[in-house]
């Protein structure tokens, strides 16, 4: 006996991949251009401060964060953000935001919407999580496709006013994964205007925020704050993971109105897995710390301008505004993977195992998605047999 609702759900993104590379052998030196796991040196005074606190292993965590680092993260907002949030009300500490865009559906997707089944729109393609979460309580994604002709965000404006009024949540990232699209503040007025008449949420994925090539995206937070929206309607989720390069400390945020914090620090008193004790004491400080943030980001500066010019003159190839991947045209993103691994040991991402078929078609199939987050001779190595491969 197992719920039908994850009957037909497809094999998550990676073991596909593994099944398709992997009985095959490389075709030179290995390197590995597919997950987005940051590769950059975190600073070097995290171990000390996990060692200092060490003694809170043998506790129990606060559930919804230590007051210092719930301060340190709000404190960050307000520096990055210009809003000011109260950390006791309008904050939430994380482990990992994977969690958070899981549960946040939980404790805020209400059972049904003008008494029809509620919807949970989901950029096409998009992090697995929010396809998985909306199944999770009985909703029905919608698939909207983020192609080049909607700037790679998904066009929520251009739904029926019928189909907005059954919408719960929408789930939208900026800069997004894969295409590295920056949302506007035009945009997150648009959509938030929307949330304000159709009456529906935003979950807003951030973690990518602070990679960026030259001036800092807008986020949701501030546009909503301007615009005197209402605070439930946005709920806003950042991370450590990218930001500083500490994707295994598993920590970050939720920034959201206070009746939505109340509903989720109830339901993870029940359900939730907080970070341990030391691991906050890392976070506040890191959340407290830009100088790592600023070298991190010229390092990628490096790589964007490394990518821009080994990729110069391949048709199609649009240099991505913020994040850290490539979304890369080609006729079949998985023979393209496949054949790349074969022929030259270079490893990438299939565009369709992050997307799902609408009307029959799957928008990302003909991409490949490559993780600039190797070293930058490495990653430039990578890029230059990519492109002889599949280009020259």
């Amino acid at each position: 006996m197992y719920p039908e609702r994850f009957s037909n759900l497809p094999a998550y993104a990676f073991p596909r991949l593994r099944a398709l590379l992997d009985a095959h052998a490389p075709g030179g030196e290995v390197v590995h251009m597919t997950i987005g796991e940051p590769k950059h040196a975190f600073p070097g005074w995290i171990v000390d401060e996990i060692a200092a606190h060490a003694e809170g292993f043998g506790q129990y965590p606060v559930n919804e964060g230590a007051p210092a680092l719930l301060t340190a993260a709000g404190d960050w907002v307000a520096r990055r953000y210009g809003v000011r949030l109260d950390p006791a009300t309008r904050l939430m500490a994380l482990n990992g935001t994977r969690e958070g865009l899981y549960n946040a559906m939980m404790a805020l997707c209400p059972e049904a919407k003008r008494g029809k089944q509620p919807l949970v729109l989901v950029p096409n393609p998009f992090y697995q999580v929010y396809m998985v979460a909306a199944l999770s309580v009985g909703a029905e994604p919608v698939f909207l496709n983020a192609t080049e002709a909607t700037g790679y965000l998904p066009d929520v404006a251009g739904l029926a006013p019928e189909v907005l009024d059954r919408v719960a949540v929408l789930y939208l990232c900026s800069p997004s994964n894969p295409q590295g699209a920056v949302a506007t503040r035009a945009y997150w007025a648009e959509v938030i205007a929307l949330a304000e008449r159709h009456d529906f949420r935003i979950f807003a994925d951030e973690c990518y925020a602070e990679i960026y090539r030259d001036s800092p995206p807008p986020g949701v937070l501030e546009v909503a704050a301007e615009m005197g929206a209402d605070p439930e309607r946005i709920v806003a989720f950042h991370s450590l993971s990218k930001r500083s390069n500490v994707p295994g400390l598993r920590s970050g945020f939720v920034a959201a109105g206070p009746e939505s914090i109340r509903h989720m620090r109830q339901l993870r008193n029940y359900a939730g897995s907080p970070l341990p004790t030391p691991l906050q004491h890392a976070a506040a400080r890191l959340w407290a710390d830009e100088a790592h943030v600023i070298e991190s980001r010229r390092l990628y500066a490096r790589k964007y301008a490394r990518a821009d010019e080994i990729m110069a003159g391949v048709p199609g190839y649009v240099a991505p505004q913020a994040g850290f991947f490539l979304w890369l045209p080609v006729e079949d993103g998985e023979a393209a993977a496949l054949r790349l691994w074969r022929e030259t040991g270079v490893r990438v991402l299939p565009g369709a195992y992050l997307a799902q078929d609408v009307d029959g078609v799957n928008p990302a199939k003909g991409f490949v998605r490559v993780a600039l987050v190797a070293p930058e001779d490495e990653m430039a190595h990578g890029l230059t047999r990519l492109r002889d491969c599949l280009y020259g």
